[in-house]
């Protein structure tokens, strides 16, 4: 048991610096989705009303998927399954 401990004390500490690294690059890109999805659903409806009712509604899911509820918010979900079995890996060294 004290040898497995050994063993995965340098993995959560790696999942751990992953998790933060992957945190941080989430809430930069934020930004970039927001304005991305915003300019695309402005293109979508443009698209809708003048050109093709075809085209339009696939640009508009398109920008759902790069909305924050879309894409982005599967990456936080699994986000929060790495954090929570890095949690189970250091209640299991910790305890």
């Amino acid at each position: 048991m004290f040898l497995l401990k050994i063993l995965f004390a340098p993995v959560s500490l790696a999942l751990t610096l992953f998790t933060w690294l992957c945190a941080g690059l989430i809430s930069c890109s934020a930004f970039v989705f927001k304005l991305a999805s915003a300019l695309l659903s402005l293109l979508a409806v443009a698209v809708l009303i003048t050109y093709s009712v075809k085209n339009g509604i696939i640009l508009l899911v398109i920008a759902f998927l790069i909305s924050p509820l879309g894409l982005p918010m599967l990456a936080v979900w699994m986000l929060g399954k790495l954090q929570g079995a890095n949690a189970a890996m250091k209640n299991f060294l910790y305890g």
